[in-house]
């Protein structure tokens, strides 16, 4: 009895002692090394107590409103995706003016764009990866993640104050859920936008609409009928010859059929809410249901099999000279048909316009994300001393209204005038149709609006830059479409990502050559379940059941 009463009060001290050290650790909120003990201290407005020393060249008070100036001048090294259309130059003006307003220097190491996934992996897993790691992509940090080579920076955005507030403001957290890995932290500090941003839709020619007394169509069968009387009106023509090799138009059409494929067919699978799980998109009925509507337009003779295939530049050459009238495109690529059409057609004899993405069975919906593509930390940043500098510097450049604004515009009086809220570009600066008369380019020749650390933002600097018609267009699909949010995150760690590899690269290869034969007709779709079974020998529900395994563990 006595051995049992004494086991007992050692078991209510162990119990004490616990509670004890549970309330100091609630007192700090915060491990010794700067991170939050459950990873997910990012509603911590205040931030941690730092110490003078602790704080390196950052600013002791810095708050949403504050413009970032390191207190001594300081360097952060930085990758860079130069891009070809406007190479890095060392003399941009914003090189020059980040120092000035921000006593930052950035030590840039520069890799072409079209080795930069491959480049920045090989940095990063050698341990010789500059601190700052823009044009990071969500889903891109994932195979960093194990190693420990990259910063869990869910950890330290206690100290980026306009980036919590922005979060709040504009409810992101939700989509922060997707970013989030097996151990609950995100890894990449995402470019986030007010609000949904729909870019690509179909361009059409509005003066043959009029003209055969036709309205725009608000639906894919809608798009059908308006095909037939432009063939009947006009029959050497193809309708619609596409571009981006069809994915965009793939795309954006299979939302409203119910399902994803082209450029969102990412990892074929969707979510069932009733069942609480996914299931593989590309062999449901509404994949086929789409496959059927764009076959049935090429044997009409309305789609040109060739978008499939051919370069953009063919595709344009058809839709500028007028022997087709429908063509995908974003708000950058129309602007750049007129010019061209102006040559060919005459500037009055041709009328085009981006319409609202049509319908489709699955109704007047859209899917989309407020995050862009974002900034990944080396682990080794955490450890320099100007390291809170470093994330201050960053929230004030990527989330501060005025660094959201200078990274866009550049510097008022200088590149961009503002009265009343309008901006206009100054004296002989041009970009994208603004100031056609300027020589100097905003992008190529000061360096801003570029796609390392211009993107995200209110939807006011948004629409800034974009012309009326394009105002219009976002505005139209905003009052007629349902958004859909993502689907839940499949949360799998190094080893369940490379086997998911693994299993999905045989089945996607499949899948994209028999959409793309089933298409043009070059199989019939009488050979569906040949399809479908192909996909099984490819040992389909296994790639579906890791990834349930997976969310239902992690969820």
């Amino acid at each position: 009895m006595e051995k049992k009463f004494k086991s007992l009060v050692l078991i209510m001290v162990g119990i004490v002692f616990m509670l004890f050290l549970a309330a100091c650790s609630s007192d700090t909120g915060s491990s010794d090394d700067g991170s939050s003990n459950d990873g997910s201290n990012e509603g911590n407005t205040e931030g941690e107590e730092i110490s003078d020393e602790d704080l390196g060249a950052a600013m002791a008070d810095y708050k949403v409103g504050d413009t970032f100036r390191a207190t001594e001048p300081i360097t952060f090294t930085t990758l860079f995706s130069d891009h070809p259309n406007y190479p890095l130059q060392n003399d941009w003006m914003l090189w020059e003016k980040i120092q000035e307003i921000t006593n930052v220097e950035l030590d840039i190491t520069s890799v072409p764009m079209s080795d930069y996934t491959e480049k920045r992996s090989l940095l990063i897993s050698s341990g010789d990866a500059p601190y700052i790691i823009p044009k990071t992509y969500p889903g891109e940090e994932t195979p960093f993640v194990s190693s420990g080579a990259i910063l869990p920076i869910s950890d330290y955005v206690q100290h980026m104050p306009h980036y919590q507030d922005k979060v709040e403001k504009w409810e992101i957290e939700p989509f922060l859920e997707g970013l989030r890995q097996e151990d609950g932290k995100y890894y990449v500090l995402p470019g986030i936008h007010e609000n949904f941003w729909p870019d690509y839709s179909l361009a059409i020619r509005m003066d043959i609409l009029e003209e055969l007394g036709l309205e725009v169509p608000e639906t894919w069968e809608d798009l059908e009928v308006v095909l037939e009387e432009m063939k009947k009106a006009y029959p050497d023509s193809t309708p619609f010859s596409d571009r981006f090799q069809f994915n965009s138009t793939l795309n954006i059409a299979s939302v409203p059929f119910g399902t994803k494929a082209g450029w969102g067919l990412g990892n074929m699978l969707m979510f069932d809410e009733a069942n609480d799980e996914f299931y593989f998109s590309p062999t449901t009925e509404e994949y086929r249901s789409m496959l059927e509507y764009f076959n049935g337009l090429v044997e009409k003779g309305l789609l040109d099999p060739e978008s499939v295939t051919q370069e953009d530049e063919q595709a344009i050459q058809k839709f500028t000279s007028g022997e087709s009238f429908v063509i995908n495109t974003n708000a950058q690529t129309l602007t750049q048909h007129r010019p061209t059409m102006d040559d060919v057609l005459g500037p009055d004899n041709y009328e085009i316009k981006k319409i609202p993405v049509p319908g489709g069975p699955a109704g007047h919906v859209m899917t989309g994300s407020k995050l862009e593509n974002g900034i990944m930390f080396s682990a080794k940043a955490k450890d320099d001393p100007n390291f809170i500098a470093m994330l201050q510097f960053i929230d004030w450049m990527l989330y501060s209204d005025e660094g959201l604004e200078f990274n866009k515009w550049g510097v008022e009086g200088e590149t961009f005038t503002k009265e009343n809220g309008d901006r206009e570009l100054i004296g002989d600066v041009t970009f994208r149709g603004m100031n056609p008369d300027g020589t100097k380019d905003l992008q190529i020749d000061y360096g801003f609006s570029g796609g390392n650390f211009a993107y995200g933002g209110p939807t006011e600097l948004l629409h800034s830059m974009f012309s009326e018609e394009e105002i219009e267009f976002q505005n139209a699909m905003h009052d007629t479409k349902e958004i859909i949010l993502p689907d839940p995150p499949i949360k799998y760690n190094e080893m369940e990502l490379e086997r998911s590899t693994l299993l999905s690269t045989p089945l996607k290869d499949t899948v994209e050559q028999y959409t793309l034969q089933f298409i043009v007709g070059e199989r019939s779709l009488d050979d569906w379940d040949a399809y479908v079974q192909e996909l099984e020998s490819k040992n389909l529900q296994g790639y579906v059941d890791l990834a349930n395994e997976v969310y239902q563990k992690n969820k």
